[in-house]
């Protein structure tokens, strides 16, 4: 990122642009690297698409974490820059691999011993268990490489580089695109290992991206005040880290649960519909793209604005980010709506995989406006660093109230394939709408004053 940028002055449009675009665009490749596996997934069977569909939730366990470590190392690191404390970030660098490589240990176990129970869950028959684990277990085998690969990452965010990470994501796209032939059909000595190749190729990505993200820490600025005994565990240091990172943890993992959920009620109708839904998700993923890079920037920036103390900022760039992410989302759904058919035919031509996709899609585009209220809000939550709100938002929306009116829509009214994309439309507006009255008696609190966010 360009020394020139300056998250606690520079005007909140230029720093939106600025830290939203390389976030967006490397999240573009990042989505692009899933439609390709997606894709390869399709040239193997419909069967493994299901198989990739259904460990989406339990791989979900590792981007979890992943992103609950980047987010905390992200806001204490940003905080402590914008309250001059140079010193203290450099050493909170060291703590968060430190941090990132002990909690890899528990995810790698936990994943490897559950994964049987969770897909029996989902419906899967002991088949479609043993085609799933092929790919599930060497991706559990290689979170050592993506939690520090988040942690790296989460460093360089809080000092405004978005940029670094993009590189990583684009560079891996394109290397997926050789990597995936190569180990799923094999080639000269490299032998072919089916759908076990898509998992290779990924470990494979993640540990070069690692080694990137690496030298990019050891040239910035930080790199001054960081020394090897930076990495002796400290336990404050640790718990910081700890209790920043659980709650956005949960949150996230939450996400996964609400997809398992949610295909806990597809799995009623069958594999072929787990199919469409989960080859509709990498679609809408794409249009999502600009809404997570504003999760990026709202957290860097209001990382440092916070520990700064520039409170009226922080409102300016919650309703900026909020206008922009709405906006995009209005234009995407018109896309994704009238090309739904076209999107999820991209990726198999069994027919009824594309009926149910594109009823996911129509759907979803319709249900898109309201989501950067949810990322947006996450994010100020973690950059005020008060992620346990960003826990109660997620269960709220992404559990609890889906769970019990699925049940009821489905279970108790008897609700088709599609009323549970509906049921999940109406979710989500609801909490919408709850969390834009919340916000402004939250920011209230924090800040300690009387303000009305939306009202100049």
């Amino acid at each position: 990122m360009s020394k020139s940028i300056k998250l606690t002055k520079d005007p909140i449009w230029y720093l939106l642009r600025r830290v939203t675009i390389p976030a967006s665009t490397g999240s573009l490749f990042q989505t692009f690297y899933n439609l390709v596996d997606t894709w390869f997934a399709g040239k193997i069977s419909a069967e493994a698409i299901g198989a990739i569909a259904k460990s989406f939730p339990i791989y979900f366990v590792i981007v979890a974490v992943g992103v609950g470590i980047s987010a905390a190392t992200n806001a204490c690191i940003g905080n402590l820059l914008g309250e001059k404390k140079a010193k203290k970030a450099s050493l909170l660098i060291a703590q968060s691999v430190v941090f990132a490589v002990t909690i890899s240990i528990i995810v790698t176990l936990i994943g490897l011993n559950s994964s049987n129970f969770l897909l029996s869950i989902l419906g899967s028959n002991e088949q479609s268990i043993s085609l799933t684990r092929e790919y599930l277990d060497i991706i559990f085998y290689g979170t050592c490489i993506v939690l520090i690969q988040t942690s790296l990452n989460g460093t360089l965010n809080a000092q405004g580089d978005t940029r670094s990470y993009r590189n990583v994501l684009i560079f891996s796209f394109f290397l997926n695109i050789f990597l995936n032939p190569l180990f799923i059909w094999g080639y000269g000595i490299v032998p072919a290992f089916g759908i076990s190749g898509l998992a290779i190729a990924t470990v494979i990505s993640q540990l070069i991206g690692a080694l990137y993200l690496l030298y990019k820490v050891n040239s910035c600025k930080l790199k001054k005040y960081l020394k090897i005994k930076c990495f002796i565990p400290k336990i404050s240091l640790i718990k910081e880290l700890l209790e920043q990172s659980l709650p956005i943890m949960f949150s996230m993992l939450l996400i996964g649960v609400g997809i398992f959920n949610v295909l806990y009620f597809i799995g009623q109708f069958g594999e072929l519909a787990a199919a469409g839904y989960g080859a509709a998700l990498r679609i809408e993923q794409v249009f999502l793209l600009p809404v997570i890079g504003l999760n990026t920037a709202v957290l860097s920036i209001g990382g440092q604005n916070f520990g700064a103390k520039n409170f009226d900022r922080i409102r300016e760039l919650y309703k900026k980010a909020l206008l922009f992410g709405s906006s995009f989302m209005i234009c995407a759904g018109l896309i994704i709506f009238f090309n739904a058919e076209y999107f999820v035919s991209l990726f198999t031509d069994n027919t009824e995989v594309i009926k149910r996709g594109v009823v996911y899609l129509q759907i979803a585009a319709l249900i898109g406006p309201i989501y950067p209220v949810f990322f947006i809000t996450t994010a100020v939550f973690q950059a005020l660093k008060k992620p346990i709100y960003s826990l109660y938002l997620s269960i709220l929306r992404l559990t609890a109230f889906p769970f019990l009116c699925l049940w009821y829509v489905i279970n108790i009214r008897g609700g088709d394939y599609e009323d549970i994309f509906y049921t999940i439309m109406a979710t989500n507006w609801i909490m919408g709408f709850a969390v834009l009255v919340f916000i402004g008696y939250f920011l209230n609190n924090v800040f300690k004053q009387n303000k009305k966010l939306f009202i100049s």
